[in-house]
């Protein structure tokens, strides 16, 4: 017996946000998750009135004023500016590549000219035409003194694999800021919801029925016609049981820890891109707040959480698709399938198979929106 319009597979940002346009475009909607919480990978879960980003950091940045004004219908945002660091065997570096990281790097260099003159320098002295792989493409883009101590051995954490054994299309550019600005982002807006994005997702599904702990496979299998059309934000390859094979990705571990002190690190982020130490950051929460709590009182404690890049089997989180050719074309093969379904709609990052920044996940499920629904995004 269909009870809903729709059934909504993924309380995270794309299903939200799905949930409540259709919601007001008079559409019944159930919304479930196998997670027990809301708000799927960008859920902060409060700690000593500390909001910790359980999955990692996600920090709001867009230069599409239409996403900065819906998100801001649910959530008041802070104006914090991600500026990170990076620790180098102790050695401390600004991110994104700018004017202080060359002149920390290059005593003497203190102007553009002077940067531009260094990098062009160390590029030349690689003399290479055509990068084969990951390495000679980093080389070729900012020089050696900046590869070695800033890209190598982060990225072959990240990856798993030194970059040698990279393809080079993993890194298509390296900015290089020849300014004084520590602002990691170039976008017109940035920010922080206050209260924490698990409040702006729970407003944005507000008078939606929403289930967790609940397996899609499974409430399937109860109730086949429970909904009339189905918005999937799951694995795309899960939806057909692996039958072609299972898509690739790279995962995540956390570890946090409290501490009973004010300030751990003096930073939200800092980059350890030493290939020695196993995490990639450290992750101080209470600085995406200013160590304030709801209320704009000081914290007394700290949250930090050390970051791992893992090696990824069915049953982890998936986090990074790897996105070479032999990923590509099973997701091809499945996004084959997936176009004959009569009514089911594979969406966001884990159903496109593709990784997204927050504000490109609010436009994918504005267009989503715009294909199901057939109206624009409500903006109030």
């Amino acid at each position: 017996m269909i009870q809903y319009d729709y059934l909504i597979v993924g309380a995270g940002v794309t299903g939200a946000i799905f949930a409540r346009e259709a919601r007001l475009a008079g559409r019944t909607c159930l919304v479930i998750d196998r997670r027990d919480h809301i708000a799927g990978n960008i859920y902060t879960e409060d700690v000593e009135g500390i909001h910790v980003h359980k999955y990692g950091a996600h920090i709001f940045h867009t230069s599409m004023k239409d996403v900065w004004e819906y998100v801001n219908q649910f959530a008041d945002f802070n104006n914090y500016v991600n500026s990170p660091v990076a620790n180098f065997h102790g050695e401390m570096y600004n991110m994104p590549f700018n004017m202080n990281t060359f002149a920390k790097i290059w005593p003497g260099v203190c102007t553009p000219e002077d940067a531009r003159k260094r990098i062009d320098e160390q590029i030349a002295a690689e003399g290479i035409c055509e990068p084969t792989n990951l390495e000679e493409q980093a080389l070729s883009l900012v020089g050696r003194d900046i590869f070695e101590k800033l890209v190598k051995g982060y990225t072959e954490k990240q990856w798993g694999r030194d970059c040698s054994d990279l393809p080079a299309s993993i890194i298509r550019r390296l900015p290089c800021r020849f300014t004084y600005d520590n602002n990691y982002f170039n976008d017109r807006y940035q920010g922080i919801p206050m209260g924490g994005y698990t409040k702006m997702v729970e407003k944005m599904l507000d008078g939606t029925e929403v289930r967790l702990g609940v397996e899609y496979s499974d409430l399937i299998a109860e109730q086949p016609d429970i909904a009339k059309h189905v918005i999937y934000c799951g694995p795309i390859d899960a939806f057909y049981e692996y039958k072609l094979g299972t898509l690739e990705y790279r995962s995540l571990r956390f570890e946090s820890e409290l501490f009973d002190e004010e300030n751990h690190q003096g930073v939200a982020v800092v980059n350890y891109t030493e290939r020695e130490i196993p995490y990639t950051r450290i992750i101080e929460h209470k600085h995406f707040e200013f160590g304030l709590d709801d209320e704009g009182n000081p914290l007394p404690k700290t949250v930090i959480t050390r970051e791992y890049p893992a090696d990824w089997k069915p049953g982890d989180e998936p986090y990074y698709p790897i996105n070479d050719s032999k990923n590509e074309s099973l997701y091809q093969q499945y996004r084959e399938l997936a176009d004959r379904e009569g009514n089911v709609t594979f969406a966001g990052r884990l159903g496109g198979y593709k990784y997204y920044d927050m504000d490109k996940a609010v436009a994918a499920a504005f267009d989503l929106v715009r294909n199901e629904l057939g109206v624009e995004p409500t903006i109030l």
